[in-house]
């Protein structure tokens, strides 16, 4: 969500899915071996096939300049790797008229004269366009693979490629049964979840091959209130020592503040907008100016539940440049007494658009059953002008 907010929505979809039948793959295999024999060929032959896709995505610029990608690879209980694509192009590039759409995605079968070998591939089959993948012609000739190329109008294909991150490892459930006959069958004792990993996705992670890639990267600042961030410490260091030390007291909030007391310039950006500028030197607890490499920002998620964290997050997402926890609280010569209070202060919390904005957030990756838990703390503790629009 982080490189929406910075570069709007996506606007390509693209899955590909690794062919059996692949040359490389078939002029490998022994005389009696099938594709299936041989997981560690389909597992770097895909991966190759993928690189020589992004270098035409991301170098040759076919679809136009990008923004931002986001891609995610996926086994699925049958075996064959595919890579699902998230691609953001530059403002210039964007995609808005129907003539564009049919310069990029086609889902009719290929032309005989226009392209006779895309044609030949679909001869053997009794199909018509209704059974034809949207697909760009340029790439499905050179991959020869399934390779489905869709518009996006919306960001719900963000929450799509969320799941697959997160959603967990495959499962299958088994229960062994002894050799001799049994009459009474306890079903519930004998059953067994675990999880399914094919070879391909074996060979995939012993290779050490990436699962996923994002560009820019999306940096994680820490969200807390004052005095209360985690510290870690040596089992064997002095609890007393560690609690006096004034490096012990710094965390990446506090250093922003630090940062913004010293530097003029530091007080243009949010806490958001800092990565962009700045990098966090873990190390030394300080941040320094960046001098490459695009990085966007983003505050961890806080729930209405937590109170005062989740209005600080409100605060961090408007205000620029605060110097302290004290200072965000203060609007004109007024200090309000907790984060709440500054923030209706400000005016933030007139309307419920915050409330529409964790909604919206949490609607990307939560689950419905937790959907509906924060939906209802929101009409509990936050007091919602129009729970009926939310």
């Amino acid at each position: 969500m982080a490189l929406v907010q910075r570069f709007g929505k996506p606007d390509i979809f693209l899955t590909m899915t690794s062919n059996p039948s692949w040359k490389e793959i078939l002029d490998e295999l022994g005389s009696q071996e099938e594709a299936q024999n041989r997981p560690d060929l389909i597992a770097r032959i895909f991966r190759a096939k993928l690189e020589e896709l992004k270098d035409e995505l991301f170098k040759r610029e076919i679809f136009g300049k990008v923004s931002a990608y986001v891609y995610v690879i996926e086994h699925q209980k049958r075996g064959l790797p595919h890579a699902h694509f998230l691609i953001i192009l530059q403002r210039d590039w964007k995609i808005y008229a129907p003539e564009s759409f049919d310069e990029i995605v086609s889902a009719e079968i290929p032309d005989r004269e226009r392209n006779l070998h895309l044609h030949k591939t679909s001869e053997d089959k009794d199909l018509d366009n209704r059974w034809v993948v949207p697909h760009n012609p340029y790439l499905l000739a050179k991959f020869d693979c399934h390779l489905n190329v869709e518009i996006c109008s919306t960001i719900k294909a963000v929450k799509y490629l969320y799941k697959y991150i997160y959603k967990g490892h495959d499962r299958v459930a088994f229960n062994l049964i002894p050799g001799q006959n049994i009459q009474d069958i306890d079903e519930i004792q004998q059953f067994q979840s675990a999880r399914w990993i094919a070879p391909p996705e074996a060979m995939w992670r012993i290779y050490g091959f990436i699962l996923n890639e994002m560009h820019p990267s999306v940096y994680s600042l820490h969200l807390h209130l004052e005095d209360q961030h985690l510290v870690a410490f040596h089992a064997h260091d002095n609890l007393n020592n560690v609690l006096r030390s004034d490096f012990t007291a710094k965390s990446m909030l506090t250093e922003f503040f630090s940062t913004n007391q010293a530097n003029e310039n530091a007080r243009k950006l949010l806490y958001k907008e800092f990565p962009e500028t700045f990098v966090w030197n873990q190390q030394h607890k300080i941040w320094t100016p960046r001098k490459k490499k695009t990085v966007i920002g983003r505050i961890v998620t806080a729930s209405p539940f937590e109170g005062e964290r989740y209005y600080l997050r409100i605060l961090l997402n408007h205000i620029r440049g605060p110097l302290s926890f004290d200072h965000i609280k203060t609007v004109g010569n007024v200090t309000a007494p907790t984060f709440r209070e500054a923030a209706t202060l400000h005016g933030l919390l007139q309307r419920d658009t915050s409330l529409q904005d964790c909604m919206q957030e949490a609607s990307l990756y939560q689950i419905p059953h937790s959907l509906r838990r924060l939906f209802a703390t929101i009409l509990v503790y936050c007091n919602p002008t129009n729970p009926r629009e939310l």
